[in-house]
C-alpha cells in the first residue's frame, strides 16, 4: 500500500510542481503566523515556517487519515534583499516598493521544505540567486494591475508575467517558484514516497 502524502499549502504552484513529478497527494490547509522573529536569519525563518506548516497540517488530519501512516509536506519561500525578508505585499505601494528594491540587482530566494510523519521530522532548504533587470515604475504599476504579485513573496512570480524581469538565475528554478523538486524528491524517497507514480 502506498504512503499517503498531504501537502500543507494553499499554493497552486506547489500543487502543480508536485503533480509534475508524479506524486499523488491531498492538499490541506495549514495557516500559520508568518511574522519573522526579531533578528531571525532568512534560512532559519523559512525552515521554521516550513516545519510549522507541516506540523499544523499533521494536526488537522483525522484519526482515519492518521491510520494510513501519512507524510505531511510543508514549504515556505522568502525573497531576501540586503538581509531583509520580503514577504507578500500588503498593498500596491508595498508591492511597488519591493519591485523598486529588486530592480536592476540580484537577490536571494530561500525555500525550505519540511516532511513529518508519526516518527520523525526532516527540514531542508535551498538558496537561489536571481538577477533582475531594471524595472521602471510604469512597468511595475502595470504588473501590479495584472493581479499576479498580490500573493507572492517579493511581489513577483518567476513562472508568470514577471519572467520578463529575470536576467539570470543561479540555483533551482523550481525552488524560486516554491518547491525545490530535486531536494523534495530525495526527501520524499527517504519517507517512502516515490515519484512518477
Amino acid at each position: 500500500m502506498s504512503i499517503a502524502l498531504f501537502l500543507a499549502s494553499g499554493s497552486p504552484r506547489r500543487r502543480e510542481l508536485l503533480t509534475q513529478i508524479g506524486v499523488p497527494f491531498t492538499a490541506i490547509s495549514a495557516p500559520v503566523d508568518e511574522t519573522p522573529l526579531a533578528g531571525e536569519a532568512a534560512q532559519a525563518y523559512v525552515e521554521r515556517l516550513a516545519l510549522a506548516k507541516a506540523l499544523a497540517g499533521q494536526r488537522t488530519l483525522s484519526a482515519e487519515q492518521r491510520g494510513t501512516g501519512p507524510v505531511v509536506l510543508g514549504c515556505d519561500t522568502a525573497v531576501i534583499v540586503d538581509g531583509r525578508i520580503l514577504g507578500k505585499p500588503v498593498d500596491e505601494s508595498d508591492a511597488l516598493a519591493m519591485l523598486s528594491l529588486l530592480s536592476g540587482r540580484s537577490h536571494d530566494v530561500f525555500t525550505a521544505i519540511a516532511l513529518v510523519d508519526e516518527q520523525r521530522q526532516q527540514v531542508r532548504s535551498v538558496t537561489s540567486r536571481v538577477q533582475m533587470r531594471v524595472i521602471d515604475s510604469a512597468e511595475a504599476r502595470r504588473y501590479w494591475a495584472s493581479g499576479e504579485p498580490r500573493d507572492k513573496a517579493g511581489s513577483y512570480a518567476i513562472q508568470g508575467l514577471a519572467a520578463i524581469f529575470v536576467e539570470s538565475l543561479q540555483g533551482s528554478y523550481s525552488a524560486v517558484v516554491g518547491l525545490p523538486l530535486c531536494e523534495t524528491a530525495q526527501a520524499l524517497a527517504e519517507f517512502g514516497v516515490t515519484c512518477w507514480q
